[in-house]
């Protein structure tokens, strides 16, 4: 079968097209033919050797694959060969098969493509959790959200109306990402190579902050965020874009009550992948009903992986990058 190795830590350049023998399936997991698959930050990080439990080359990337189930293993209970699935893998995506363990394979609505589909499993899995379960997002509180006109941007600005946000405030690195965060239903967009977004943020709340801060970039923005959040606020970190360190003094919480908490998709997909039933049901919900829309910015062929790293490392993407496999 076809896939994509990284050979070295490095750039996009050691992305190499390989062949490989199709994996086996144990017991409990199922054989998919990835029709496509999405191209994530962690992606980026794996192949630079950043990734918090990312591999040693030579590896396949990719965190989410969607396509069709090809064969199931013998103690496999509730999926079927020939049946449409996403799934969150312990292994790379970047393939033209994969193997799934059965609790992270989930079948998808008959009214769901395989672009939304593909689109669909990091992202929404990652903005669900964040929202619902670590934040405890409730209903009537504004929420901040960095980057907000990426992947998980778009999808979580989705998520914080969906349960219930009365304000969703965005951040943006240039003005041509502002209409991404707006249309995906951001009530205000700050870019914040121009705007102190930390200010901007207290007056749109009058002075108060956000009680939800969902960041992806640590460093200085993790920083400056914490002084624009509300008592009693939760400010979540689930990624490192910008390679630094955020840090905190524990006077800056407790007497706020405010707390600073941490989520990896990838950590809990390892160890608690029973965390995840729960939010697979309400995502797939919102995607039969329309109220969830995957914004896909660019496709790109499985062997043109390394001009997908190149165009998300050029921090002009928006929305989704999605890989298609079965072409």
């Amino acid at each position: 079968m076809k896939t994509i190795v990284v050979s070295d830590f490095g750039g996009p350049s050691v992305l190499k097209v390989a062949d490989t023998d199709t994996p086996s399936v144990g017991a409990r997991q199922v054989l998919i033919r990835v029709v496509a698959t999405s191209v994530n930050f962690a992606d980026i990080m794996s192949r630079q050797g950043r990734y918090h439990s990312g591999s040693k080359p030579p590896f396949i990337p990719g965190l989410d694959a969607a396509g069709v189930i090809e064969k199931i293993g013998p103690d496999v209970r509730h999926l079927k060969p020939g049946q449409r699935v996403i799934a969150l893998l312990k292994n790379g995506s970047y393939s033209e098969y994969v193997v799934s363990d059965e609790n992270l394979t989930f079948p998808i609505p008959d009214n769901v493509d395989f672009e939304t589909a593909a689109a669909c499993p990091t992202v929404s899995f990652t903005s669900y959790k964040l929202l619902a379960d670590v934040a405890r997002l409730a209903p009537g509180e504004t929420v901040l959200i960095h980057a907000a006109a990426g992947g998980i941007g778009t999808t979580a600005v989705q998520f914080a109306r969906l349960l219930g946000a009365a304000q969703v405030i965005g951040t943006v690195g240039n003005d041509k990402k502002r209409g991404i965060a707006l249309e995906a239903g951001a009530d205000q967009v700050i870019n914040y190579q121009t705007e102190d977004f930390a200010e901007k943020v207290k007056e749109l709340t009058d002075g108060r902050g956000a009680d939800i801060i969902l960041d992806s970039i640590s460093g200085d923005v993790a920083e400056k965020s914490l002084t624009c959040l509300a008592m009693y606020g939760r400010l979540v970190n689930f990624g490192s874009a910008a390679g630094g360190t955020g840090h905190f003094k524990t006077t800056d919480l407790h007497s706020s009550c405010r707390a600073v908490l941490g989520f990896s998709l990838g950590t809990t997909v390892r160890n608690r992948p029973d965390l995840l039933a729960d939010a697979s049901a309400n995502i797939f919900r919102f995607l039969k009903e329309g109220r969830l829309k995957m914004k896909v910015g660019r496709h790109y062929a499985l062997e043109e992986a390394a001009k997908a790293h190149e165009w998300m490392e050029s921090r002009q993407s928006t929305g989704k990058i999605v890989l298609d496999v079965a072409k």
